[in-house]
């Protein structure tokens, strides 16, 4: 990498970066959705269980007896919130995606002209 002109190391620094930051993203919007499932599956639970059924909810470390309606309504809520960062992820997905190839190209161009840092590379 020292034959490489110090803007073209730069840009590869500034490229693994961002690919972290994309898996990062990735690894959380997986996480929420997985929530997301398992949030739905236990209302769906819930939603099988007669109206006077006893049903507990967690409280930080304490399990309190709820509602049903309560428990569901709250569960709901939960899915749109997760389903809210869910979709800020995807956003930020999508503009490091086009930052990633931004970066991937300027890098390809430099390294097939010889590294030399032409006009193609100009900063973003």
């Amino acid at each position: 990498m020292s034959s490489m002109s110090p803007k073209v190391q730069n840009q590869i620094q500034q490229l693994q970066q961002v690919q972290q930051q994309l898996q990062t993203v990735l690894s959380q919007k997986a996480q929420y959705e997985i929530e997301i499932r398992e949030t739905r599956r236990a209302d769906e639970e819930l939603a099988d269980l007669s109206a006077d059924a006893t049903v507990f909810q967690s409280v930080g470390t304490v399990m309190m007896q709820k509602p049903k309606e309560a428990v569901s309504a709250s569960l709901k809520e939960k899915v749109e919130t997760l389903e809210l960062r869910v979709k800020q992820l995807e956003r930020q997905e999508q503009m490091l995606q086009g930052r990633f190839e931004t970066l991937q190209d300027q890098v390809k161009q430099a390294l097939e002209g010889g590294g030399q840092g032409g006009p193609s590379l100009q900063a973003t």
